[in-house]
Order: structure tokens, then sequence, then C-alpha cells
């Protein structure tokens, strides 16, 4: 079908819905007044580090269509963010391939440039690519992962163009709050693979709250299933250089002088480090040998809010951020080599400040309005050492910039059980300093033109409550994202030429849903649509007689789906749950016919049971379905299909008391090969052993 009649016919589906849905307004007399943010927290949750969600949450064991809670990352055994959120229908979990060893994440098809990832709201970016590893977000001592689809808030911020990613850590309730975990992993011979520990220790008092948390994931190895055939550069077994490290602490105190007001100031730390494997079938001439010594992020932040007389409300946000990254690139598999032209140090040094002012106030009755202000300072530092034809380090090469957003958000509730929102932002980006060295040794610094942009979002959404049991949407929104400094300044090693002028890629979201609980019964089911204008491609153009590339606004996309999660209570002691979820793209990339969307399968499924056959005893058996996905050789001129899997998995966990228990586990029970991205397999059967206690 081409493109102007399919978005024709998702237009017209949407103002259908939206007209139905007001003309099914009328409810009988006395019904209650309900928002679509139904939150249904976790007792634990940090509700100062939430962003605006719309859909219901849980924090029962079951899958929410835009949350997880801590019950379901544990009891699932997914110790990383890219393994917890994939069970959300909608979100894809892959692997980067090539030789940066990343794990994504895709919400819907969009991917990490596109959907932006915060922990307690605080944005987690990295200006000068944004190649954030899913895979080093620890999940331990996280009460809440929330996930916006499509709509994200504009009151949360810019970037939001294909939703969000929120990590909403843990609050103390009690007046002392003590756990410890520890998981053990074993391969598929049972030998020792890695552990994952956390503990947390808290208190609640009358006026105010501490807590200091802390989470470690060490990776000793994957392994390959048995069935695979060694090749030149992997001989089977034991994954070669597939370890990685990885840490966190989180400690926060809070002020709670009233039932209305809170004041916290938290700080986070982590750190990693990680080896990268090879291409399992790539000549060695064209392997990369990289690692990453250090991959380490903290943050320090102020979070408040105050109720300003009656139905006034003030949130706050303040924040630092820092990274500090290096990679190393060497001259031989055995990492222990850096004298050829290949082989370099290369150091990030990224800090950011800034915050956000929301003031939300009652216009009339069933009337309010938000407005929130947000800025943003990035300063990114960057030098290299290479080591040919002599040792020479180069001198730090500095970017900065200022982005600001300003956003208004009205909710409006026509009926008692029908909310109109509606929200409109203004974006801006003020680019500072944008430098480079070229040349090596004998070479001199790069100041490239600055460039300012900016962008409108829109946004507006009808929710039409149906009793406390159900309810309908229908939403629409226009979302934009800025190109990184990568996008518009990168050479690529040398093959690509600059562009300060590339302007942001937008979303058009349409989506449509509802939720249904009756009885035993949950039910969620939602359709999407997506249209991308102004889609970054690498466009090739001969430059002073070399054959470049540059990023431009030459493509366009449409990102479309359907989402069905069911939950059902057949007894006191046995709950069986699952998703499904439906994501196509078609991309239009002028440059390339031949390109693919890569790295998201079209059909996605998983499926579990809750079980306790005894009093103390619970079993978890899960299943995990994907289809084939796209994806290409590693010089790209060949799209092939790959991923198509079916995991099986159980875990049994006892009680040994009320406050420790006991759990055993397998995962693709049945040693299944599979690989995500050409040249890369994921892991075969592994075993794990834990233990929890909770006071």
């Amino acid at each position: 079908m081409p493109m102007p009649v399919r978005r024709r016919l998702a237009l017209l589906l949407a103002s259908t819905v939206l007209t139905a849905t007001v003309l099914t307004a009328a409810t009988p007399a006395g019904a209650q007044d309900r928002q679509p943010q139904d939150r249904n927290r976790g007792a634990a949750t940090f509700e100062l580090g939430e962003i605006v969600i719309v859909g219901r949450r849980t924090d029962r064991l079951a899958i929410g269509s835009t949350s997880l809670s801590d019950a379901a990352i544990y009891r699932f055994n997914r110790p990383t963010l890219d393994e917890a959120a994939s069970l959300v229908p909608g979100v894809t979990a892959s692997n980067s391939g090539g030789s940066r060893n990343e794990r994504l994440i895709s919400v819907r098809g969009f991917d990490r440039f596109q959907v932006p990832l915060s922990i307690d709201g605080i944005r987690v970016y990295l200006p000068a690519d944004n190649r954030l590893d899913f895979g080093r977000f620890l999940t331990a001592d996280v009460a809440e992962v929330q996930i916006a689809k499509g709509y994200a808030s504009v009151l949360d911020g810019p970037g939001g163009m294909g939703g969000a990613i929120n990590l909403v850590t843990r609050r103390p309730t009690e007046e002392i709050e003590l756990e410890a975990s520890a998981t053990v992993s074993l391969d598929r011979e049972a030998d020792f693979a890695g552990k994952t520990l956390f503990g947390l220790a808290g208190t609640r008092q009358q006026g105010w709250y501490a807590q200091l948390s802390a989470a470690r994931n060490d990776r000793d190895h994957d392994t390959l299933p048995e069935d695979f055939a060694p090749t030149a550069t992997e001989d089977g077994g034991r994954r070669n250089r597939s370890e990685t490290e990885d840490w966190r602490v989180n400690a926060k105190v809070g002020l709670t002088p009233n039932d209305t007001d809170e004041y916290s100031l938290s700080y986070t730390r982590q750190e990693g480090s990680k080896n990268a494997p090879l291409h399992v079938t790539d000549p060695a001439s064209v392997q990369r040998y990289w690692r990453w010594p250090y991959w380490d992020l903290d943050s320090l932040y102020f979070l408040s809010t105050t109720r300003i007389g009656a139905g006034t409300t003030l949130k706050t946000r303040a924040y630092y951020n820092g990274f500090d990254n290096l990679l190393q690139a060497f001259d031989d598999a055995a990492q222990t080599r850096q004298t050829q032209a290949r082989a370099f140090d290369s150091h990030y040094d990224d800090e950011a400040y800034g915050g956000s002012l929301e003031l939300t106030v009652p216009v009339a009755e069933r009337d309010t309005l938000a407005a929130a202000v947000h800025y943003r300072r990035d300063r990114h530092g960057e030098w290299q050492t290479s080591f040919s034809p002599s040792r020479f380090t180069e001198p730090e090469q500095v970017s900065t910039e200022e982005t600001w957003s300003a956003a208004l958000e009205n909710r409006l509730s026509l009926t008692p059980t029908l909310l109109l929102t509606a929200g409109l932002s203004y974006d801006w980006r003020d680019l500072k300093r944008a430098e480079d060295w070229a040349g090596g040794a004998t070479g001199s610094p790069v100041i490239y033109p600055t460039r300012d942009s900016d962008a409108w979002n829109w946004q507006a959404a009808l929710s039409q409550s149906l009793g406390d049991d159900a309810e309908l949407h229908a939403r629409l929104s226009s979302r934009t994202r800025f190109p990184t400094l990568f996008e518009r300044f990168s050479s690529r090693f040398g093959g690509a030429t600059s562009n300060p002028d590339l302007k942001p890629e937008r979303a058009t979201n349409i989506d449509l849903g509802g939720s249904w609980t009756a009885g035993m019964l949950s039910v969620e089911a939602a359709v999407f649509y997506n249209d991308v204008d102004d889609y970054i491609v690498a466009v090739p153009f001969l430059y002073n007689g070399q054959s470049v590339t540059q990023s431009r606004n030459v493509g366009s996309g449409e990102f479309y789906g359907a989402e069905l999660s069911l939950a059902v209570e057949l007894t006191q002691t046995l709950t069986l749950g699952g998703n499904y979820a439906l994501v196509k793209r078609d991309i239009d990339d002028p440059t390339s016919a031949a390109l693919k969307p890569t790295g998201v399968p079209a059909h996605t499924a998983f499926l579990y049971a809750d079980w306790t056959p005894l009093p103390d005893l619970r079993l978890t058996p899960t299943v995990e379905v994907a289809g084939e996905r796209w994806t290409a050789t590693t010089d790209g001129r060949l799209y092939y299909r790959t991923g198509a899997h079916t995991l099986v998995g159980l875990r049994a966990d006892y009680s040994l008391t009320d406050a420790v228990e006991v759990g055993a586990g397998v995962r693709n029970l049945f040693d299944r090969s599979y690989q995500l991205t050409d040249g890369f397999p994921e892991a075969g059967r592994s075993f794990y052993l834990s233990a929890r206690a909770r006071l």
C-alpha cells in the first residue's frame, strides 16, 4: 500500500475512534472520576522520581503495558535493563554486534536515539553519540521500570520522539528496612559463570527517611549452545571475551514535613567494564580488538514537590551528571599490543548540569493546567592516543551545548469519566562550541561552525473510563529528537563529512487501546501507527574527489503494529499470563533501495505461569518467542533474516521463613541456537541459584 494512502487510513481511524469515545461519554450518574494515570504504585517506589506515564501499572508479578515491577524483575531473573524491559509488550532487546558489544532496546521500533532513558526522571544522555549500552544498567535496586510507548508527556522534557524509559529507584516505607540477595550463574556444564549481588538498608521516620542500596553484576563468561560449530575466531563452549563487570550504588535522604511535600537528595554512581566478543565468521583482517576498561556514570540530584495553596503543586529537579569512558583498540586478539595504526586509546569525559520546574494549577473544578521548563548544559570532552608511527596524545577537544524546553499541558474532565489531555512544547538547542582534531601528530584542531536548532511538539489524548475496571483511550502526538554531535560532525574514521545544519527527526504517533478487568481476567490491548519524517540517513557523495557520506534528513518511515496482554487468575494458587506484540517498520532511504530495518522482529510473545502447588513452594515456567529480524553482514552488502527463537525457562522458589527464600532456575532450557545480529550468537542453556532475605 502506498505510504500516503496508509497515512490517510491511520488518521481516519484515529479521528473515528476519538469521535466514538466522545459519543460514548454518557455514563451513569455518580460514576467515579478516574484519571488515566492509574499509578497503582508499589510501596517501595520513589514517587518523586517518576515521569508521566499514561496507562495502567502493576506492582504484582503481572507485566503491565507501561511498567514492570521489582517483583517481576526478580522472579524472571532479569539483572540488566535490556533483559528486564524486553518483558513488556512492544519492547525488544537486541545486540549491536560489531566491535562495540552493546545491548540495545527498541520501543515499538524506535531505538536508543529516539527513546530517552532516565533514572528517577533525570535523563542519562551522552552528547557525543548517545550510544547507551543498556546492559550496563542494573535492575536489582530498581522499584519500577516505566516505559512510555509512542505518547510521552511533553512535561517530561525533550527527546521523547518514540517514547521514554525511566528507572525508578526504591524508597523506604518502614521504620527499618533491610534486604539482601545473591544470585550465582552457572553455565551449561554447571561451572561458575557469574554473580549478581544486592543489598539495601533504609529507614523511614517521622518527617524524614534515608536509604543506601548497592548492586553488582559480574559475568565471567557466556556459554554457547552445544551445537555451535567452532570457527577460526570462536572455539565454542565459553564465549571468548564475553566478560563484564558492573556495580551501582544509590544513596538518598529525604524530608517529608507533611502529607503533601517531599524534598530528596540522591546520589547514584555506577561503574562498568566490558570486553567485546569477535564476529564468529569474519576473517581476522576485518576484526576489531576492542575493550572498555571503564564505562562510568554518576549523578547527584535534588527532587522536590511542594503544595502551594489549594491544589497548586510545584515540582523541582536539579542535577549534575558525569560520564567517563575509555575505549582501547589493540593490534591482536590477545589484547596485548598497541603498535599499529589500528590501535588507539579513546577517552570521553562528559559532564552535564541542569534542572526543571513544573507547576500544576487547578483552573476550574475539572480543569488543571501544568507548565514545565527544562534546562540542560552538556560539556563533552574527548582525546585520543595513537601509537603509530609513534605515540601521540591529542589535546582535549571540547563541545558544549545548551538545551531548553518549555511545555504546557491541560487536563480537562469533559464528564466525570471522560478526560481530555492536550500538551504543547517548544524545544531549542544552542550549540556553543564543537571541536575535533585532524591529522594525528602533525595535525591541527578543527573548529566546526555552530548552528542552533528548535522544534515544536504537540499531543492530545482522550481517556474514557467505563467503571472501575475498564478504560479506553485515543492518543495523538508529534514529537522530535535532536541529532547528536556524532551525527552532525563525526568523520567516521575519515569516511564522512560534517553537517552542522542537520535538523531534528520527527514522529507523529497514533495510539488506540484500552484495558479491562473482569473478576479473574485482566486484558490490555492497543494498536499504533507512527509516521516518521526527516529521518536521518547517511548519504554517499563525492567530497574533494573522495567518496564519503553525510548525515541528512532525507529518510522517512512508518512504524505500526498491535499489542495484547492477558493475565488470568485460575485459582488462588495458579495465575497464567502473557503478552504478544506485532511491530512492523517500513523505512524509505532514497540512497539505499536495499536498506532493511534491522534488529526488531515483527512478532514477539512472552508467556508465564505463577503456580504455588505447596504453601512455601512457587514455580514459574516461562516461554519467550520471537520471529526473525533483519540483520546485515559487516560490510553492509547483504541483508538477511535471523534471530527466530523459542526459549523455555523454569524457576522454583522455596520460602524457608517469612523473611528468607531460596530459588533455582534455568534459562534456554533446550539449549537453542540463535543470533540477534550477524555473527554474534547468543548464550545457550544456563542455570542460576538465588537467595533473598528481607526484614
